[in-house]
């Protein structure tokens, strides 16, 4: 397939070489087209020692090959990473001021767009509505990731990861009836081994990705089990990672249902917040969405014990009694009851469960969590080690997801977010693994 990959002149710039060499490597012939203020970021040599193809962003370069034109009419996909609020506009108003931007107006085949840019400017009116308007057109725009950005800040701008605008690109393709457009790419992300970007053959959004129109639920945070109305027994866990995961999920075109127990940060825009306290609230509500789920991800750190009663009245703190002796019971295994309820119901559906582990003298992280993947039955077990300086309430994480099938750990690593984005990327090859579009 002949692709035109456009980029433009965001931080993000650097991450389209690696969508290139995604590209590439799938037997794709790519002809790079960076704005002249992408090449501040990364320059022109890269973007022709890895395309193999000379690259300009000039209209009066080579022109006797008429490239403004040429450019355009050849490409059966266009795809712009990072397109940036500039080129957004830009491309809504329909300028043709430099190479990038006369091609857009010339192509005659799909056009996939990757916004990145700061949140504020992807928030603002004059971006919505550029949007808007490109997507009524006819292209697709992705909605950007959220997770850290240039600055000190967090939120929704950042540049979706190469493995889903690829993915993406691929549906696109597919849906467009392009001729060599592969029903399976592959693509091999630096999480892991070699995934499967391709689309669900269920109906997605208007900007497909490679979970369109897969219903995902995913639990997030730490349930708190009351003592007395103003006491609990609770956990460290923030929620980050299961918001990451519920944000990651909705860019790769999922419908998301998020359950939400305690959380230290926002629930993502665009997903169903369910709230719950308590597991017992939290199993209720987990087997409600699992009824209409095609995936549930539970990532939420959920309490293994409960007060066995719970005072009405504040507990309290007396001289002349004696020290309150509080009796533990145990909380229902929810990510069991749920592989047993889909297992008995022969649903088609993927359970993936998480892992906070410690090791031990009698054994380490992952001889645990393999024990742990055995008893639950999960399809999936995405495991870290954690600690009172470890993984909750961090930015940043490291995780090993496990599989029951027995293929080879894969690990990935880095911010909440990047690690979210490869685990739904390895729950869209999974799917696509078991359930192949017809």
């Amino acid at each position: 397939m002949r692709i035109v990959l456009g980029v433009g002149g965001g931080i993000a710039a650097y991450k389209a070489a690696s969508l290139l060499r995604l590209f590439t490597e799938a037997g794709h012939d790519v002809t790079v087209i960076p704005t002249d203020a992408s090449t501040r970021f990364v320059g022109v040599a890269t973007w022709e020692a890895l395309s193999g193809h000379p690259v300009s962003n000039s209209v009066f370069d080579d022109v006797h090959t008429v490239n403004h034109v040429r450019l355009g009419h050849e490409a059966e996909l266009i795809v712009v990473a990072p397109a940036t609020a500039d080129l957004l506009a830009r491309a809504a108003t329909g300028q043709a001021n430099d190479l990038l931007t006369n091609t857009l107006l010339m192509a005659g085949g799909p056009v996939l767009m990757a916004p990145a840019m700061h949140t504020e400017m992807w928030r603002h009116q004059a971006t919505q509505a550029n949007v808007e308007t490109l997507r009524s057109r006819g292209i697709t725009v992705l909605e950007p990731a959220s997770g850290r950005l240039t600055g000190a800040d967090s939120g929704p701008g950042r540049l979706p990861e190469p493995a889903a605008i690829f993915a993406a690109a691929m549906a696109l393709a597919e849906t467009s009836g392009i001729p060599d457009a592969p029903e399976h790419a592959a693509v091999s992300t630096p999480a892991g081994p070699t995934l499967s970007g391709s689309a669900s053959s269920r109906t997605g959004p208007s900007h497909p990705g490679p979970l369109a129109g897969v219903r995902v639920t995913i639990s997030a945070g730490g349930t708190r089990e009351p003592l007395d109305p103003v006491r609990f027994l609770g956990n460290r866990s923030s929620g980050k990672q299961g918001v990451a995961l519920a944000a990651a999920a909705r860019d790769a075109g999922a419908k998301v249902r998020l359950l939400a127990a305690h959380m230290d940060v926002p629930a993502p825009e665009g997903v169903d917040v369910v709230r719950v306290e308590t597991a017992l609230e939290l199993r209720q509500a987990a087997l409600r969405a699992s009824a209409e789920s095609d995936v549930i991800i539970m990532a939420a750190a959920v309490a293994d014990f409960r007060p066995a009663e719970t005072s009405g009245t504040k507990i309290k703190k007396r001289d002349d009694t004696a020290d309150p002796v509080i009796t533990l019971v145990r909380n229902p295994d929810i990510l069991k009851e749920l592989v047993e309820v889909r297992d008995t119901a022969s649903r088609n559906q993927l359970v993936v469960g998480f892992a906070a582990e410690t090791g031990d003298a009698d054994g380490g992280v992952l001889e645990y969590a393999q024990a742990k993947l055995r008893r639950k039955g999960c399809d999936l077990l995405v495991v870290n080690q954690v600690g009172r300086d470890e993984v909750f309430g961090q930015d940043t994480n490291s995780v090993v997801i496990l599989a029951r099938s027995g293929s080879e750990p894969q690990e990935a690593s880095g911010s909440k977010s990047d690690v979210a984005a490869a685990v739904i990327d390895r729950v869209s090859a999974e799917l696509s693994r078991v359930q192949p579009p017809a």
